[in-house]
């Protein structure tokens, strides 16, 4: 051997990378990571020592890692690898752990519109289960989410284009000694070895810790065919991590991979970098003070004992009454609460509806809640008010947000319902942060909220006026269904009867003509319904201020638009070309026809319904014709709380009208006598 080549080799043996490819073939191995072949983003780091740390120890953090160039799989032959990799997942002192990690096929490393938390940096809520993503994850998840069918949170998963895996199984490795498989804990902080093997369109994982051998009996094994998940064979592989609430350090110690699995090379565990572990300094400095000082700190307990227990007393204190004996089973303890929405903190603060704000909360037996506290005076309104809260509670749709009991202490009543994940409707409408939805997704919501709005109306024991139908009040569960909720409004009254109140509410907008002269009405509830109906085509709200005058006035707009035989010119330009024309022109002229001014020209809810299921066509009309297009607000005079109504000159209520929105002026909640 020539001086030349022996120094060549010399160097390259003390490489921490060896990395070959061939015409056919490409493998590599990374006895830890101080070279600069990985193209990293968001969080991920490399440390002095050679490990690659993920995820820091922030919150709602994503982090990449990817091979710089992508590998050229052979499209001659089936789609083949063998990977190796030694991680570590070390949860931040006070969590019990935070998402996991997961190693990722894909064609580009873009992960821009991915979200962090249970959708491990590499998913979103709007795409989920499209064939779009060509995503595939072997996922170490730390973390149990029921909306993904996760049975604990302690789990390795196999995901295609989607955070729900299409198999998974509870972490653990086939010991030979045993022989039976062993449970390994993921969040331990200890490095972990994990195989990924696809050859001859079957998929095996296995895990280890790092003292044991390749399990001869993989933990997951499913037989598919990743070559139709993407389309392309140039594929970047990697690894993604992120944090949400909880936070864990994700930590890859080293990597090996290979399209072959012949020439597949072998991680030296002699090389691999240490993992550190998290200070808890504060914990011996607290064990210091304890054993110096005992005599003060029993002063101290003994001190604050009394104010202690006066003030946990007070602090969880309610108001019951004899009149509420009767809805015992449907009330909460101001407690249990208190401690779900950890005090009500500004971190479990989701935002502000109709009169109120709303927190989540977690209870027991992994139960997620929203609890919405609401300002209360006078005690024969809250008898009212509680006894229609029972009432609402024995409502059963799949398109309403389930309210499940309350609870009231001085001065305020807290509704608990049914924690939606995904937020308002609104959201997602008006919100360039959020994902935007696509056309197929809000003729669903349309089509489930009328549902839901045909069942109050006529198929519930008692008929149920809403009274503030609008985006801001639909809420979308996991799978983006739209849920009604917020019936702080609400009215119960018997079926062929009408509606005991004297009051208007609504919101400006929203708020039909003659609501002030003939009260509230299932055809009130329509003429909301028929706003909310052009909100969501057109991605607007039903008054704007901050527009041309002609496009101020939502009804009127859309009205003028149809004149002009242009009415697709007032969808939502954020659909780009991705939408069904015939159902977007039935959801506006719908819209249009629920919001004639003459209440005895809207249709019933349940025509609304045959209508936007295409089984009953829309009747013969045009934007001439009486009442259509014809927007006349209900405006108050903040000053004498009298009502007017207008069709042209209107200007916006007062800062001093009753508000309980997070929203523009013209979306305030009203309420007044008529």
């Amino acid at each position: 051997m020539s001086k030349g080549l022996f120094l060549i080799w010399l160097i390259s043996s003390f490489h921490l990378i060896s990395f070959s490819t061939s015409s056919k073939d490409t493998s590599f191995v990374f006895n830890g990571f101080g070279q600069s072949n990985l193209a990293l983003d968001g969080s991920a780091t490399l440390l002095p020592n050679g490990l690659l740390q993920l995820a820091k120890d922030s919150q709602h953090q994503m982090g990449h890692a990817f091979i710089k160039k992508p590998i050229d799989f052979s499209s001659s032959k089936p789609l083949s690898f063998s990977t190796h990799f030694v991680c570590a997942l070390v949860p931040k002192p006070g969590f019990e752990g935070g998402h996991g990690i997961t190693f990722v096929i894909s064609p580009t490393v873009d992960f821009t519109r991915a979200q962090p938390t249970r959708y491990m940096g590499i998913f979103n809520a709007s795409t989920n289960g499209s064939p779009s993503s060509h995503l595939f994850a072997v996922e170490l998840d730390t973390v149990r989410n029921p909306d993904f069918r996760e049975t604990n949170n302690n789990h390795i998963g196999i995901d295609v284009n989607n955070p729900i895996s299409v198999e998974s199984a509870p972490a653990s490795y086939f010991s030979k000694t045993a022989q039976k498989n062993v449970s390994i804990n993921l969040s331990s902080g200890k490095p972990i070895q994990v195989w990924v093997d696809y050859h001859g369109n079957v998929l095996n994982v296995s895990v280890a810790p790092l003292e044991a051998e390749k399990p001869s009996l993989p933990l997951l094994s499913r037989s598919m065919n990743l070559s139709e998940i993407f389309s392309s064979r140039r594929l970047f592989v990697g690894f993604a991590a992120a944090t949400g609430t909880s936070i864990s350090y994700h930590y890859l110690l080293g990597w090996s991979f290979s399209t072959n699995r012949e020439i597949s090379q072998l991680l030296d565990f002699s090389k691999l970098p240490q993992v550190p572990r998290p200070r808890a300094e504060h914990k011996k400095v607290q064990f210091a003070l304890i054993i110096a000082l005992p005599v003060i700190l029993a002063i101290v307990v003994m001190a604050v004992l009394a104010g202690v227990y006066y003030h946990r007393k007070k602090k969880y204190a309610e108001v019951s009454e004899p009149w509420e004996k009767k809805y015992g089973t449907h009330r909460f303890s101001y407690k249990s609460l208190y401690i779900a929405t950890k005090g009500f903190h500004k971190d479990r603060f989701l935002g502000r509806g109709g009169f109120g704000e709303v927190y989540r909360g977690d209870l027991p037996l992994n139960k997620t809640v929203a609890v919405k506290r609401v300002s209360h005076d006078g005690e024969q309104g809250m008898k009212q008010f509680v006894a229609e809260v029972v009432s609402m509670k024995s409502l059963k749709h799949r398109n309403l947000v389930p309210l499940l009991g309350y609870c009231r202490r001085k001065g305020e009543l807290l509704l608990v319902s049914e924690y939606m994940p995904n937020g308002s409707l609104d959201q997602h409408l008006f919100d360039d942060q959020s994902p935007v939805l696509s056309w197929s997704q809000r003729f669903v919501i349309l089509k489930g909220i009328a549902s839901a709005l045909f069942y109050l109306h006529t198929e519930a024991e008692q008929v149920v006026l809403h009274r503030d139908i609008k985006a801001s009040n639909v809420m979308l569960d996991a799978e983006l269904n739209g849920r009604l909720g917020d019936f702080g409004m609400a009215r119960f009254h018997d079926h062929g009867g009408n509606a005991a109140t004297t009051a208007a509410v609504g919101t400006v907008g929203y708020m039909a003509p003659e609501l002030i002269t003939m009260g509230a009405s299932t055809i009130t509830d329509v003429y909301a319904f028929g706003v909310f109906l052009l909100e969501v085509a057109c991605g607007r709200k039903p008054v704007e201020f901050g527009v041309q005058v002609e496009k101020r006035f939502l009804i009127k707009w859309v009205c003028e638009c149809w004149k002009k035989d242009s009415l697709l010119d007032a969808k939502d330009p954020r659909l780009g070309e991705e939408f069904v024309p015939e159902e977007v022109e039935l959801v506006m002229k719908l819209g249009l026809l629920c919001t004639n001014i003459v209440p005895e020209s809207r249709p019933a809810m349940g025509q609304v319904v045959l209508y936007l299921s295409g089984n009953l066509p829309l009747p013969d009309f045009s934007p001439y014709t009486l009442g259509i297009g014809s927007f006349t607000p209900v405006v108050v005079d903040a000053a004498s709380l009298t009502v007017s109504f207008t069709s042209r000159n209107w200007s916006a209520p007062s800062a001093s009208s009753s508000s309980a929105n997070n929203s523009k002026d013209h979306e305030q909640p009203l309420e007044f006598k008529s």
